[in-house]
């Protein structure tokens, strides 16, 4: 989706006070008007609400305003509910995580997956929104018996041995779903009602798959947009070609469809910590580190969850991502923080939510504004010409400054093209190509770099010159 930066508004550092408050709401002010975030926001400490707020519509087109009770789709955020299911069983004698996929499922052509593989996503499986996109008739709602169905018929191959690699599944929650659905005797939907929403108190909370399989409408729900570049506006992804998985696809739960408040998920994220509805033992193993994502950024994956350590701490989260919606909660678990974004016109709901963590634990945070390029002596880029190492941002450790036709670039190793620092001022310069990183520097009375930072979503992290 374009952005494009807009309002005249100066930078302003957000320094450690104790009015987190005010701090966290002036940044979500400029994060509304630069970057046009539209959603709710929720940051709590030890599960006590710090920040609560929702910012724009639930409806572009009649202008309803979101509220802190609006109802937003989880995406991938709901792959841990569909986790705990699973584990509720469990507890109840009810399966095995050693269980055969096949034992629930013969029909299906895929050998020694295990329950234990469809949570950890090292099952193998093909991703069934690739299968069916070329083979599924676009105009039929599919649902999880359509999706088991095509997998049974048409048998695309496995992309590896069960437990050999670590790749994210889909087409394993949606199975974990129905493999509920098998063993409990009642649909999903009541499962979830029944075992986790009621006793929890999440009365906003619920499977919401038949939006268009029967024209259901719920209250207070918060519509997904993303933005028509060629019509300039915010648009239901419906009526875009490429985005029509959104209507043939949504009758499939398991691997997202929840949808639930800002509110309610707090009371999940208490119930998770507090292990309600597990017992200890059981919930420590659900956000234990069971497979490897990426020992690079430290990340691995639980039963639905995803746990980690970043320059805050350890952390447990899950983000989520579909045509319109961009979700993600967080939890940093030795100081008890947890960080709720649930954006529905697609805005960066990760990044977002790690600029709210460092406000929090008093971080240095920027603010987004307009940035007003400048013109700066060619000579003096010379000083900033070296390899640095940034911290704490995938794919991007090691960047190096270049200096290209008298201006400054920006050089991965990985990357088939530079990017250009474009100066806002004799030491501070911002990305060229719309990214919302910049490059700031301290000098020394001499003119020497003292101090380099790279801002990445308005987070301000020192970085060191390798050079």
């Amino acid at each position: 989706m374009k952005k494009i930066i807009l309002l005249f508004l100066f930078p302003f550092i957000l320094n450690a006070q104790k009015d987190y408050t005010v701090l966290l709401n002036k940044f979500m002010q400029a994060e509304v008007a630069v970057n046009h975030f539209n959603g709710n926001v929720l940051v709590a400490k030890s599960g006590n609400i710090v920040y609560q707020k929702a910012f724009g519509y639930r409806n572009y087109e009649t202008k309803e305003l979101l509220d802190n009770n609006s109802v937003f789709e989880l995406a991938s955020v709901s792959k841990q509910f569909t986790a705990m299911g699973i584990l509720l069983l469990k507890e109840k004698g009810k399966l095995k995580l050693s269980d055969s996929l096949r034992k629930f499922f013969p029909e299906l052509p895929y050998n020694n997956i295990t329950i234990q593989n469809l949570l950890t996503h090292t099952s193998g499986l093909p991703d069934y929104m690739e299968e069916m996109a070329g083979k599924w008739d676009h105009k039929k709602i599919a649902f999880n018996e359509d999706m088991i169905r095509f997998l049974s018929e048409e048998k695309p191959a496995a992309h590896f041995i069960p437990g050999e690699h670590w790749e994210y599944s889909s087409t394993a929650y949606v199975l974990l779903a129905s493999i509920i659905e098998k063993v409990s005797g009642i649909t999903f939907k009541a499962f979830m009602q029944k075992n986790i929403f009621i006793p929890l108190k999440m009365k906003n909370s619920r499977v919401y798959n038949t939006r268009r399989s029967s024209n259901e409408i719920i209250p207070n729900y918060a519509y997904g947009y993303v933005y028509s570049d060629s019509l300039r506006k915010y648009i239901l992804p419906d009526s875009l070609p490429d985005a029509d998985l959104v209507i043939y696809l949504d009758g499939i739960q398991g691997d997202g469809i929840i949808n639930s408040t800002t509110g309610d998920l707090l009371k999940w994220d208490r119930a998770i910590k507090n292990h309600t509805l597990l017992s200890e033992a059981t919930q420590n193993e659900m956000l234990s580190p069971l497979s490897v994502m990426d020992t690079v950024s430290k990340r691995y994956y639980g039963y639905g969850e995803i746990v980690g350590k970043n320059e805050i701490g350890s952390y447990v989260m899950h983000g989520g991502d579909w045509p319109g919606y961009h979700t993600m909660l967080f939890r940093y678990l030795a100081e008890d923080i947890t960080i709720i974004v649930l954006s529905n016109n697609y805005s960066n709901s990760d990044m977002l939510a790690g600029a709210l963590a460092y406000i929090v634990t008093n971080r240095p945070v920027v603010a987004a504004y307009k940035h007003t390029p400048t013109t700066i002596d060619a000579a003096l880029l010379n000083r900033y010409l070296a390899n640095y190492i940034i911290p704490d941002v995938p794919n991007a450790t090691k960047m190096e400054l270049i200096k290209k036709d008298g201006k400054l670039y920006c050089h991965y190793a990985k990357a088939t093209t530079d990017i250009e620092l474009i100066p806002e001022s004799i030491t501070k310069f911002f990305c060229g190509n719309g990214a919302d990183q910049q490059i700031e520097f301290e000098l020394d009375a001499s003119g020497k770099v003292r101090k380099a930072y790279f801002i990445f979503r308005g987070m301000k992290k020192e970085i060191e010159k390798i050079n």
